[in-house]
């Protein structure tokens, strides 16, 4: 029998590898862009920066260091120049798909970071397999900008799997639908009219704005913004803005809010406040050709009548009084049930004085 040599001895004390395998390895050396590794076989095993990550400018000094295990899979035996050419981003996302597998099946909810921003939606990595989620499915309200998502932690779920078509889908959309519900549920069970209650400014219309009270929408409409007039919602409110509004009215999952809170009501107080005869000032808020209406305060108007505008003859209200013009009035009506006040300045005017022949007929009539 023949003694080996060697090189026969080494030679068979090296193990067998194959295109596709697993192996274990250990790193003998690290450069920039490649890391070199001992795979136990008779040639030394590469993995270039293209087959460790993802990140194109990647340093994998700083990513990896001599004498780490690592587990790879064999791409070619021999790349050409006798090494071993490994992947060790391709098992693990290899391994990555079979975890989206097993979450797809188990309608597990995963929690991974944004990688990128796409035209059509957003891309997660979850150990390394990524994740497609469309616009669509990014929220459960219109989203115009996904930039703000670059980098955040999102939670998701798998709604589409097919990696043979390389289409894996994530659904966002879902999972804040059924928090929502689960919010909308639990306020509605505890809130009722006439609560106050604080809420975050969503949306301003030119009808009103959406206040978020915790996962539910209600709705302040322009009438409701206070006791006084509101010509434009957005000069009055902003998105973001804290709130504390009274409900005013629930019916099923609308919700009706105000800002007229009863103890703040212009009107509480009127028999005193606005007493037939008191003296008043006011400021001209608009006019009609039979008269001007007068703002006392806000949510309390007054009209002034054309007819008690001046003792001379007034054609249209116009002709002496502007819009935003201070006034004094005296106060000689008042219907509390109408909400209705009559205001004249023509009883304030000073009294004309008697002519000489009127003074006499007077003088006569005493005499007599």
């Amino acid at each position: 029998m023949s003694e080996l040599t060697f090189e026969q001895m080494l030679e068979e004390s090296l193990k067998t590898i194959r295109n596709g395998e697993v192996v274990d390895g250990t790193v003998i050396d690290v450069k920039p862009d490649e890391i070199i590794l001992n795979i136990g076989y008779k040639a030394d095993g590469i993995i270039t920066r293209s087959e460790y990550t993802n990140e194109s400018n990647a340093d994998l000094t700083t990513m990896v260091s001599v004498g780490d295990p690592m587990t790879v899979k064999v791409l070619k035996v021999n790349d050409g120049e006798g090494q071993v050419l490994l992947t060790y981003k391709r098992l693990v996302a290899e391994r990555g798909n079979e975890r989206l597998r097993e979450a797809f099946e188990n309608k597990e909810v995963l929690k991974a970071p944004v990688a990128q921003i796409l035209g059509g939606g957003l891309s997660v990595v979850v150990d390394e397999a990524r994740v497609f989620i469309p616009a669509s499915l990014v929220s459960d309200t219109y989203e115009k900008d996904l930039n703000k998502y670059q980098g955040q932690e999102i939670e998701f779920v798998i709604s589409e799997f097919n990696p043979r078509r390389n289409r894996v889908i994530g659904d966002r959309r879902q999972l804040l639908v059924a928090e929502r519900a689960e919010k909308q549920k639990a306020l509605f069970e505890n809130l009722n009219i006439g609560d106050t209650v604080e809420g975050v400014v969503k949306n301003v219309t030119d009808f009103g704005a959406f206040i978020d009270l915790g996962g539910v929408d209600g709705l302040l409409h322009i009438s409701e913004m206070s006791w006084g007039r509101v010509e434009n919602p957005k000069k009055v409110f902003r998105v973001g803005e804290k709130l504390k509004v009274l409900v005013k009215d629930i019916r099923e999952t609308k919700i009706a809010l105000s800002l007229k809170f009863p103890e703040t009501n212009p009107w509480a107080n009127a028999a005193e406040d606005y007493a037939v005869g008191k003296e008043i000032t006011g400021r001209v808020a608009r006019m009609t050709d039979f008269g001007a209406f007068v703002e006392l305060a806000p949510g309390v108007d007054a009209l002034l009548h054309v007819s008690q505008i001046s003792c001379a003859h007034v054609d249209k209200p116009s002709d002496v009084l502007s819009v935003g013009q201070e006034i004094t009035a005296k106060i000689v009506d008042l219907n509390e049930a109408e909400k209705k006040i009559s205001l004249s300045m023509k009883v304030l005017e000073p009294a004309e004085p008697k002519a000489p022949v009127e003074e006499a007929e007077s003088a006569e009539e005493v005499t007599e």
